[in-house]
Parts: C-alpha cells; sequence; structure tokens
C-alpha cells in the first residue's frame, strides 16, 4: 500500500525556521521517500505505508525533542504499492 502524508510542526516562526522544523526537513528528506515536498506552513511526502510510518514515527519523536508544541497531520492511502 502507498501512504501519503501531509503533515505542520509548530510553534511557527515567520522570521527563521525553528529548530523542529528543520529536523521535520532532516528526517522527510533522509527518509527515501516520494514526492517529498518541504515548505514553511507544511511538508508532504509519499512512499510505501512501512516507509511512510517508520518516518512518521522518527519525525513525531525528533520533532517534539526540538520543541515543537503541536504536530499536525494527514494520512492518505493512495492504493496498492506500484
Amino acid at each position: 500500500m502507498r501512504l501519503r502524508v501531509e503533515f505542520t510542526t509548530e510553534p511557527f516562526d515567520l522570521d527563521e525556521a525553528p529548530a523542529h522544523a528543520l529536523v521535520a526537513r532532516e528526517v522527510i528528506e533522509a527518509a527515501g521517500l516520494d514526492a517529498v515536498d518541504v515548505g514553511p506552513f507544511g511538508n508532504t511526502a509519499e512512499g510505501s505505508a512501512d516507509a511512510v510510518l517508520t518516518a512518521l514515527d522518527t519525525v513525531l519523536r525528533r520533532t517534539l525533542e526540538a520543541g515543537a508544541t503541536r504536530i499536525s497531520l494527514q494520512v492518505n492511502v493512495l492504493g496498492e504499492e506500484r
């Protein structure tokens, strides 16, 4: 199964990226996922269920450790693995 994840970490800082946002970017870009789009107000990525769920576990743990006070996420099933 393939999944798409969309997530944001807070609090926002419009002047410079907070540590938790930088950690999220690092984890998602290193996870080997497809269609990665990292932005200032949200991030998206696609991949196999195992890869996405593993990356999400790491994102949640590391961004909370880096000061995130809220993480919003949405996971969508895209279909079977190609």
